[in-house]
């Protein structure tokens, strides 16, 4: 029998603390929900001591794991799942954060247990953590909260969460080979710049002839490469410390995103993404109950992009002030006129949520056929890219050689 310390809330919410005796931490679990209480923390009290330490190195140490898009999908089919079986929300969170191994959502979801505790409900207790949980989750939380119907509420969420995640996926599979292709490219030309092309210049340098314009663009650029190091990793590194502060300013975030638009090959495939998340998000709220203002200042904060988020907002204040939703939506320019048809169709048959689901399917279909065609489209424009750096090369290293071998020729 091993001597666990507990802490935790009694029925009428009052916290209490003390020992037990039990044989394993989850029969201690098990005895003290059998008696109502709510637990907030249980562990060996040997083991109290090493888990301290333990828990002091590894926050002075270690930074706290963020919580992925993958941890917040398991979680809410989890939520899901308990509240569909009737458990109550409380008892759920608790049992969630004591089968959890991520320390952080551990912590996220004792700190929302406790809110519920001492009252605070359960869409407030998300809202203290908004680094994680969007403003539509929370909307969405509170919906079902309010209409007694929680389950529905996580099973929404689960579908819109692994809809993001399907997306991000996608994205990244597209962008992967040119990516490695670049990062190959960079690495050879570090390589060239710092070993090869040394080695031709001392050979150059020995027989004393005069170099192409290209050679001395490679043996100038190599020389600095190596002399000078330490200032281009300087000027890099700032330059990324100066763009990565400049983007988390509103007004940085908004040229970003502008101009993410206007990218060749990419803009339109970013456009459809963040038009996607708008028809999609603004349709789960509508189908919920959301009042339209609501669901639109909500959707403006989560498409993922400032300038779309601005025109969502000029469309909230067209609404406001009476006018129909599509001609607030034709007014932005970002939508074809197709998807505008059936918006109107929607408004006019009380089913713009219906209509604006399937606007979202065919948003999602053309992001599908873009990003086909996007590997087809990047890979010949690296092809080109490889093809003119071996070609300067090329000339740089060997027109010297062929130069010279020509006047032994003709000596």
């Amino acid at each position: 029998m091993a001597s666990f310390k507990y802490t935790g809330r009694d029925e009428s919410g009052q916290q209490i603390s003390g020992l037990l005796e039990a044989g394993s931490h989850a029969l201690a679990a098990r005895e003290l929900q059998q008696k109502n209480i709510i637990l907030t923390s249980l562990f060996e009290e040997s083991a109290t001591a090493e888990k301290t330490t333990e828990s002091i190195f590894s926050k002075s140490l270690l930074p706290p794991k963020k919580i992925t898009l993958d941890d917040q999908v398991l979680l809410t089919r989890q939520l899901y799942a308990l509240t569909k079986a009737g458990i109550p929300i409380i008892r759920a969170l608790n049992g969630l954060a004591e089968s959890s191994d991520k320390p952080r959502l551990v912590e996220v979801l004792n700190k929302i247990s406790d809110a519920l505790v001492s009252g605070s409900e359960l869409a407030s207790a998300f809202r203290q953590f908004p680094e994680i949980f969007s403003p539509i989750f929370i909307s969405m939380v509170h919906v079902g909260e309010n209409t007694g119907r929680l389950d529905l509420a996580f099973q929404k969420l689960t579908a819109h969460l692994e809809l993001e995640r399907e997306t991000k996926k996608r994205i990244k599979s597209a962008t992967r080979y040119p990516m490695f292709v670049l990062a190959a490219m960079a690495i050879a030309m570090g390589v060239i710049n710092v070993v090869v092309i040394p080695s031709f210049a001392n050979v150059f340098a020995k027989l004393g002839a005069d170099l192409p314009l290209a050679t001395q663009i490679l043996m100038a650029t190599s020389s600095f490469t190596i002399n000078y190091w330490w200032l281009m990793l300087l000027i890099f590194g700032g330059s990324v410390f100066a763009w990565i502060k400049f983007v988390k300013t509103p007004e940085g975030e908004l040229w970003r995103d502008t101009r993410l638009l206007s990218l060749p090959l990419f803009g339109g495939l970013f456009k459809r993404i963040a038009l996607s998340r708008f028809a999609r998000s603004f349709a789960m709220m509508m189908t919920s109950g959301v009042p339209i203002l609501r669901a639109l200042s909500i959707v403006s904060e989560s498409v993922g992009n400032k300038h779309i988020g601005l025109a969502i907002e000029d469309m909230y204040r067209g609404v406001e002030r009476g006018e129909r939703l599509t001609s607030t939506a034709s007014a932005t320019g970002l939508f074809t006129p197709l998807v505008l048809q059936m918006m109107a169709v929607g408004e006019e048959t009380g089913s713009i949520d219906e209509l604006l689901s399937d606007v979202a399917d065919f948003y999602e279909e053309e992001i599908d056929y873009e990003l086909k065609q996007l590997a087809d489209s990047i890979e010949p424009i690296l092809l080109v890219f490889l093809g003119i750096m071996v070609l300067v090369l090329a000339l740089g290293v060997f027109l010297p050689i062929w130069d010279l071998s020509g006047a032994m020729g003709g000596g």
